[in-house]
């Protein structure tokens, strides 16, 4: 196969930083902040920049990095569940291709996340501890200067509205005027659902990983950490 190697894979550290960077993005919006909250945008903001970079990597990175190297293909990841089958073990030179069908459906996932959180959230705030998330009652900034944190909250909120009506404006112009209302719950359900989907696929390749490390070895895991499976 034209992606065998003989030498020991290795991830660039640009695509290591992606990874562990979205690693820690989906985690501190998972446990750490609050939906909705300034904190919560600025990291899905962070979570953005860093999935545009990879997907920029893509085409510009080293040999490993790129798309080239690991298209998805149905027909090829059916015939690696061959190989599984049969015990054979066969060293690729970027992902095997369950792998590639995995990252881009995580890259898809991810990118409905950012793209339906920006659009109900709008430009992240410039003080994100003023902004509270769904229930909340203001961060510590609507203490002492209450009004003024309180109006930038407001202009914020309006912004994100605005944001939000002029991209759903035209599907739901028969409504009304409740166009922004009706786009909005449907940015809020299009969210959900994808992080949703976005846990299970974390799930199934962190399963992928540990049985793909118990039949060929640490490689898979060496490749991404920091120093791991150094080419001599």
């Amino acid at each position: 196969m034209q992606d065998q190697v003989d030498r020991p894979r290795v991830w660039d550290p640009i695509v290591k930083l992606t990874h562990w960077g979205v690693v820690a993005a989906v985690i501190g919006n998972a446990l750490f902040t609050e939906e909705g909250s300034g904190w919560h945008i600025w990291v899905g903001y962070g979570l953005a920049g860093l999935l545009v970079l990879r997907l920029l990597w893509g085409f510009i990175g080293p040999a490993e990095a790129r798309f080239s190297a690991f298209p998805p293909s149905p027909a090829r990841a059916l015939a690696h569940l061959g190989e599984i089958r049969r015990g054979e073990v066969t060293r690729h030179r970027s992902h095997n291709p369950l792998g590639a069908m995995m990252a881009y459906a995580i890259w898809a996932t991810l990118l409905v996340i950012a793209g339906s959180g920006i659009a109900m959230s709008g430009p992240p705030p410039a003080d994100p501890a003023a902004v509270s998330g769904e229930g909340g009652e203001g961060g510590e900034g609507d203490k002492g200067e209450g009004g003024e944190e309180r109006e930038e909250e407001e202009e914020h909120e309006q912004a994100a509205l605005s944001l939000g009506d002029l991209i759903v404006a035209p599907a739901y112009a028969d409504e009304g005027g409740e166009g922004g209302e009706g786009g909005e719950e449907l940015f809020e359900e299009m969210h959900e659902i994808a992080v949703n989907l976005l846990y299970v696929l974390i799930a199934l390749h962190l399963a992928g990983v540990m049985f793909e490390t118990r039949r060929s070895g640490r490689e898979i895991v060496g490749a991404m950490i920091p120093g791991g499976n150094r080419r001599g």
